[in-house]
C-alpha cells in the first residue's frame, strides 16, 4: 500500500518510475515527462515547451533574462511558450534525488476549459506578460497528477483515462494561479499567441541572419511593438533570444556530438569563432574547452 497523503504518494511513484538520473519519456503517456537527478549542478541551459511542470522532491532555481524563478514543491512551473532557460538543481542527492513530473500543455484543452470555466470570482489578475511563472500547488493537483502516474501501474486504462485526467489538469490550472496565463495562450489573436508565433519561426531559423521585420510579420505587428511586446513575454530582445539558442545548440553540439568550438560556432550561425567564444563564456562562465572538459568530468564523477 503505498502513502494516502498525495505528495508522499506521488514520491513514490516517481521512485518507482523514474528510476534512472535524467529526464525520461513514457511511450503510453507521450505528454508527460518523468525527471530525477542525484546530484545539484548549476548554469546549465536549456528550453522549456509549453508545460507545467511539478516538483516533488528537491528545489530548482531558473533564469529567464533577468528574472529569477525559485520553487519546490510548494509551486509547480507553467511555461506558456518555448523558451531557452538557464537552470541550477538546489537540492539534489543520492538519498533525496531531485525527482519531477512534467506535462506538456494543450492550448486546444485550455480553450475548450476557458468556454466552460470562466475566470473565477477573485482570481489573479496577471502583472506581467513573461511567458514563465509559478503558482501555488493544490492538494487536487497533486492527486490529479497522481492519478495519472498510477495508470502506469494500469496500462489497459491508458487510453480511456489518461485524457480525463490530463483534462482535469488544464482544469485544474486555469482555475488556479494560472489561469490568466493560460487564457493569453489560448486566446485567438491575443499578444501572447502572436509572440508565440514569431518564437516558433526564431525557434526554426535561430541558425540564420535574423530579420526582426520578419519575426514582426509573422506576429501582425509593428517592428516596434512587437520588439516591446517580445521582450515583455521572454525577458529578452529577438536577438538576445537568437544568441541564447545558438549558443546551448552548440554546447549540445560540442558535449554530444564532440564538435570544436569553431566547427560548432559555424554550424549554429556564427561567422567569427572568437565572438563566439567571447558570447559563450559570458554565458556559460567560461571558454567553450574548459566548459565542456567540467561538464563531461562531472558526468564521470
Amino acid at each position: 500500500m503505498l502513502p494516502s497523503y498525495p505528495l508522499v504518494r506521488l514520491r513514490q511513484r516517481l521512485l518507482i518510475h523514474a528510476p534512472n538520473v535524467g529526464m525520461q519519456s513514457i511511450a503510453a503517456l507521450p505528454d508527460l515527462r518523468l525527471i530525477r537527478n542525484d546530484q545539484p549542478y548549476s548554469n546549465l541551459c536549456g528550453a522549456y515547451e509549453p508545460c507545467v511542470a511539478l516538483i516533488v522532491q528537491g528545489r530548482k532555481r531558473l533564469s529567464l533574462g533577468g528574472a529569477v524563478f525559485d520553487y519546490g514543491p510548494e509551486r509547480y512551473l507553467i511555461a506558456s511558450m518555448d523558451l531557452p532557460v538557464t537552470a541550477a538543481l538546489l537540492e539534489a542527492s543520492p538519498e533525496r534525488p531531485y525527482l519531477a513530473v512534467a506535462l506538456r500543455l494543450d492550448p486546444r484543452e485550455i480553450a475548450s476549459l476557458m468556454l466552460e470555466a470562466p475566470p473565477m470570482p477573485g482570481q489573479q489578475r496577471l502583472d506581467d506578460d513573461r511567458a514563465l511563472g509559478t503558482g501555488a500547488v493544490t492538494p487536487a493537483l497533486l492527486d490529479a497528477f497522481d492519478r495519472l502516474l498510477a495508470l502506469l501501474e494500469q496500462p489497459a486504462d491508458i487510453a480511456a483515462l489518461a485524457p480525463l485526467i490530463q483534462r482535469e489538469i488544464h482544469y485544474r490550472l486555469l482555475t488556479g494561479d494560472a489561469g490568466a496565463r493560460l487564457r493569453q495562450m489560448a486566446t485567438a489573436g491575443s499578444p501572447s499567441q502572436q509572440i508565440a508565433r514569431a518564437v516558433a519561426l526564431l525557434n526554426q531559423r535561430f541558425d540564420q541572419p535574423l530579420r526582426v521585420d520578419d519575426l514582426a510579420r509573422e506576429a501582425g505587428m509593428g517592428a516596434s511593438v512587437f520588439h516591446q511586446r517580445f521582450k515583455a513575454h521572454t525577458a529578452m530582445s529577438p536577438l538576445q533570444y537568437q544568441k541564447a539558442l545558438r549558443l546551448s545548440e552548440a554546447r549540445r553540439l560540442m558535449l554530444s556530438d564532440r564538435l570544436d568550438a569553431a566547427a560548432a560556432a559555424y554550424r549554429v550561425g556564427y561567422e567569427s569563432p572568437s565572438q563566439f567564444s567571447r558570447e559563450y563564456a559570458r554565458r556559460f562562465g567560461a571558454p567553450p574547452a574548459r566548459d565542456i572538459a567540467a561538464l563531461r568530468e562531472r558526468e564521470t564523477a
